[in-house]
């Protein structure tokens, strides 16, 4: 079996290694070179799709290669994607179609094609795993992977492995892929935002205190928009801040929030790559006994099904964009509406808020003899992590809803009630 020199550095393009300070490829020329003194010691990785519904739909249409593309809704939705010339204008994910269109009015816009999208990204998972078994797919186009002990197997070392991997989904997908290679999953992930697209960058145990010092708190995985508002009240905005703080003093001040707050600013993260099935939805639907065709009488039982999704959400310390509503007519045909947030939310009020009008809208021409609700493109977020508030009444309603958690957790879940619950239990 080949065996590797102590080297520090290799080409992406021809996979040559070398050991001295070159910029570019000694054999080749190529300056997509990657070196770090780790580079051989490192094998936990997360690979990320660049752009990747709008990069599906230029490979399958080269009239709009060269062209700013967005993947999403006409005037009325969100953008799903934005590829890379949009987002020099300012397009980003989640924003309204309305807005993107006013910075970028030369954009192509292509309806999303999800059935497209499922079949490459399963080409490319295939790819993943004929490289390591120890794949976690975190969405339709990223994963975090551990090639530890795949030396033997692949004759060569995790990074150049992962150049090779890659390079197939380049050739066999036609899209490109970003890589962060580093000791754990929280930095492999923050390095695979390095240098997209078609990145690579590695975060080494050495180098790990200083590139997070120079990093703000949000970068951090969990901390989103409120708790960096939180933190900012403290006068505390860059993890070089946190990094100086005891650990004793950061849970005091934030709760378990500060434990996290404390490892993850240090680079200490326990969490394994797990093969484990990932979950795309968690959502709640009750069938009637009759049919319903009352607004008045289907909208506490969407705030009750609002309240199972979201304690299932909180438990598994997920939250989703999307928030979907399902209806069955008496004729057993299904009908979904869906609306997407900004940020990801689990928290009941804001998927009821969401689901609310689309049931509106529905409700008074049809009878319905099922009912249900779900949230989607889910992400890793703890119970406390909302990450936007809209205004002063959700900043309450939050507040109240947390609340709520802690005394049901305690006393059980009807312990305390919304008027609107206690309705649907008594009609």
């Amino acid at each position: 079996m080949a065996t590797e020199n102590p080297t520090h550095g290799f080409c992406r393009d021809c996979l040559t290694q070398f050991a001295d300070n070159a910029k570019r490829c000694p054999s080749c020329g190529s300056p997509r070179i990657v070196k770090h003194p780790e580079l051989h010691n490192l094998a936990i990785a997360h690979i990320d799709c660049d752009a990747f519904y709008a990069a599906v739909e230029k490979r399958d249409n080269p009239a709009i290669r060269d062209k700013p593309v967005i993947v999403g809704g006409q005037i009325r939705g969100v953008v799903s994607t934005a590829c890379y010339i949009a987002r020099i204008h300012g397009v980003k994910s989640a924003m309204p179609m309305f807005k993107a269109l006013k910075l970028c009015p030369e954009a192509v816009v292509v309806k999303p094609d999800m059935a497209k999208y499922a079949a490459a990204g399963k080409i490319v998972r295939d790819i993943m795993f004929q490289f390591t078994p120890l794949v976690q797919p975190v969405s339709i186009d990223e994963a975090f992977l551990d090639l530890s002990g795949t030396e033997k197997l692949h004759g060569t070392c995790p990074a150049i492995s992962l150049a090779k991997l890659v390079k197939r989904i380049e050739n066999e997908v036609g899209i490109t892929a970003s890589v962060g290679l580093s000791q754990n999953r929280f930095l492999a992930k923050l390095a695979s935002d390095f240098e997209k697209p078609r990145g690579f960058s590695v975060i080494g145990k050495a180098d790990t205190l200083s590139i997070l010092a120079e990093k703000p708190v949000g970068a951090i995985w969990g901390v989103g928009k409120a708790t960096q508002a939180q933190l900012a009240k403290g006068g505390i905005t860059m993890i070089n801040q946190l990094q100086s703080m005891e650990k004793s003093d950061l849970m005091r001040k934030f709760g378990n929030m500060g434990s996290r707050l404390y490892h993850l600013s240090r680079g200490e993260d326990i969490r394994e790559v797990s093969t484990e099935r990932e979950t795309k939805s968690i959502s709640a639907e009750t069938t009637f006994d009759e049919d319903i065709s009352d607004y008045k009488l289907l909208e506490p039982i969407l705030w009750n099904l609002a309240q199972k999704v979201s304690r299932r959400a909180k438990a598994s310390h997920m939250a989703g964009y999307t928030v979907t509503l399902k209806l069955k007519n008496r004729d057993f045909q299904s009908l979904t509406r869906a609306a997407s947030y900004e940020d990801a939310t689990n928290l009941a009020h804001r998927i009821f808020e969401a689901a609310n009008p689309l049931l509106k809208k529905e409700t008074g021409k049809k009878s319905f003899r099922l009912l249900g609700v779900g949230i989607s493109h889910l992400v890793e977020r703890e119970i406390s992590e909302e990450e936007k508030s809209l205004d002063a009444n959700d900043v309450a309603r939050t507040k109240a809803e947390l609340a709520m958690d802690k005394i049901r957790n305690k006393f059980g879940n009807t312990a305390v009630e919304r008027g609107l619950a206690f309705k649907a239990r008594n009609d």
